[in-house]
């Protein structure tokens, strides 16, 4: 089925998101909800059921089984509200008819249904007419999930611990599939085996005889090579990635997944050229092994190839669809600014409407280990700077979504924690260090922040729920493209604005996408290079040069592009090319700098 937008609004944190299909989806509009914290989704649950007089039964952490059933119950409130908010848009009259004019007036200019609506209003409104042709042509967006893969904490049941479906992480997809939603499940953060096979128990990620699925999987990959090993892992277990989502390695929100240094402009070409051979190779694969399960083998099936990360004007949107060949074009980052379609607290949306380039930077701060994309000055992160000062650095912990460290406990901590860090600095001063030393390894263990609590407290607060446990600290993960957007926007501007319909951006020197993203793995590089300038060993110069040569294939690649190109970026390609000669010059340098390192050493 043809889309009805080409766009979709992506997972941000794990509360900025957590209701937006509420939000958009009777617009058409796909969105993301995370998965990670079954807490908030009951708390949420519980306030629309409030809110729209459902009844409520709280399920409590005394149930058997809960976490799976908070998941369920939350995401079938939201199918049953969103589906009774879609049915209304369509059933126009003459009182009502703004929210269905809404969904017609922000589709695209070049969409079928809104040249139908006009051909069909030429001669005025005829209400029955419309009604019709809205219940058989109009579509709403989809309610998809997120699960991050590696956030599949242990569980344990007075002491003794769970068997492995009992895992976070196999809790949430558990949640996903006994839900009445037909929907995709986003896999994001690597491949997790052990999950990988526990999803082919769920009949509804099976097609039937045309290829349909009631639930579908979404693969998010940061270049070419691990979509082929994911997909294959997955087809092996009878299961069929319907579409693959690319996300910029750095140039993107939340945790940054960083590549070898092959940047979004070839990794999105490899996949065009190679999407016919990537659907071959891993279909015969699943097609032996739906047969092995004496299941039903489609008669045809098909993917999808998505992008996001730094996308930000009608031409690059445009560009990335007809390019390379795209299904949808992931926005992420500016929506934070959107309240009709997120949900952010006041206090965290005007820092984010002041955010400029030096407040938007890659931290160390989640205890996940992975670079995380942070706003400076957060108020989790000042809540944190607060406890170091007292002398009782870390959080206390409360949900324990990522208490995945065993150094001190086979049960896990988390290494935001109060007690990890304790039990670190405790080890740290029983070593000699000089006292600059000391401090290095000092701040490396108190800067981790508490983002599984941070990310979702800003929903309590927007809804003025009560945030004891929690506390009021906010952490915000917006990509670096939120520099260039310094106003709070109503969901018709931002739709405007990716369709070129108007524009949400003042300022007038932000980069092309491409060449932001080479901009921060070049910074990332440097830093690289100066962690391993102390005492390189081969196998950090094997994998320096191998990134500086990938980056180096890529800057060659857009110089081509853009020398090529016709009738587009027409008015910054000058630019373009001189900064990629820039950062040609500069890879250079690099490389001969890691050589005479080496040599050195």
């Amino acid at each position: 089925m043809k889309k009805t937008h080409s766009f979709h609004i992506p997972v941000m944190g794990i509360g900025f998101t957590i209701d937006t299909p509420l939000k958009v989806a009777q617009y058409g509009m796909d969105s993301v909800i995370s998965l990670v914290d079954d807490i908030l989704l009951e708390k949420l649950r519980k306030m629309y059921s409030e809110k729209f007089k459902i009844p409520y039964n709280e399920i409590t952490n005394k149930i058997d089984d809960f976490r799976a059933k908070r998941i369920t119950s939350y995401l079938n409130l939201i199918s049953d509200l969103a589906d009774k908010k879609f049915e209304l848009l369509k059933n126009i009259t003459t009182e009502k008819s703004d929210e269905f004019l809404g969904y017609i007036n922000m589709l695209p200019d070049t969409s079928g249904l809104k040249a139908e609506f006009k051909k069909l209003t030429l001669n005025g409104f005829d209400f029955s007419e419309i009604k019709k042709w809205a219940s058989k042509n109009l579509t709403m967006g989809n309610i998809d999930v997120n699960i991050m893969t590696k956030v599949d904490k242990d569980n344990y049941k007075e002491q003794e611990k769970l068997t492995s479906e009992y895992n976070d992480a196999h809790a949430a997809l558990r949640g996903f599939a006994n839900s009445k939603l037909n929907s995709s499940v986003v896999l994001s953060a690597g491949l997790n085996p052990r999950l990988y096979h526990y999803m082919s128990r769920f009949d509804d990620f099976f097609p039937d005889e045309t290829g349909v699925f009631k639930k579908r999987i979404i693969l998010k990959v940061s270049d070419y090579r691990s979509a082929l090993i994911q997909g294959k892992f997955l087809a092996k277990k009878g299961l069929w990635v319907s579409e693959y989502r690319i996300e910029s390695g750095l140039n993107c929100g939340g945790h940054a997944f960083a590549t070898d240094g092959y940047l979004l402009g070839p990794v999105l070409a490899e996949f065009k050229e190679k999407r016919e051979e990537l659907k071959k190779s891993i279909q015969t694969i699943l097609n032996q092994e739906l047969e092995n399960q004496n299941r039903i083998v489609p008669r045809a099936l098909s993917f999808e190839i998505t992008a996001q990360g730094g996308v930000g004007t009608q031409e690059e949107h445009n560009f990335l669809l007809d390019h390379y060949n795209l299904d949808s074009v992931g926005w992420g980052t500016p929506f934070l600014l959107v309240p009709e379609a997120t949900t952010v607290d006041k206090k965290t949306l005007n820092k984010l409407v002041k955010a400029k380039e030096d407040d938007l930077y890659l931290s160390d701060i989640s205890p996940l280990g992975i670079p995380f994309n942070n706003l400076r000055d957060n108020t989790k992160d000042l809540e944190k700077t607060v406890l170091i000062n007292k002398g009782r650095p870390g959080s206390s912990c409360p949900k324990k979504f990522v208490a995945l460290n065993k150094e001190f406990k086979e049960t896990g901590i988390c290494t935001a924690s109060r007690e990890y860090q304790f039990l670190k600095i405790k080890e740290l001063d029983r070593q000699e260090f000089s006292e600059e030393d000391y401090k290095k390894q000092f701040n490396k263990i108190v800067e981790k922040s508490c983002t599984c609590v941070g990310l979702g407290t800003s929903a309590l607060l927007a809804y003025n729920l009560d945030t004891k446990v929690e506390g009021e600290g906010v952490s915000v993960c917006p990509g670096p493209n939120m520099a260039y957007y310094s106003k709070i926007m109503s969901l018709e501007n931002i739709t405007d604005h990716i369709y070129g319909r108007g524009n949400m951006i003042s300022r007038t020197d932000r980069p092309n996408l491409f060449v932001k993203e080479l901009q921060i793995y070049m910074g990332y590089l440097k830093n690289k290079l100066d962690e391993a300038k102390i005492s390189m060993s081969k196998k950090e110069e094997k994998y320096l040069l191998a990134f500086t040569n990938n980056m180096k294939a890529g800057v060659s690649y857009y110089q081509n592009l853009f020398e090529g190109v016709k009738n587009t970026f027409e008015d910054i390609k000058i630019g373009v090319l001189k900064e990629l000669e820039k950062n040609e010059i500069t890879l250079n340098q690099i490389q001969l700098d890691i050589q005479s390192l080496t040599v050195r050493v």
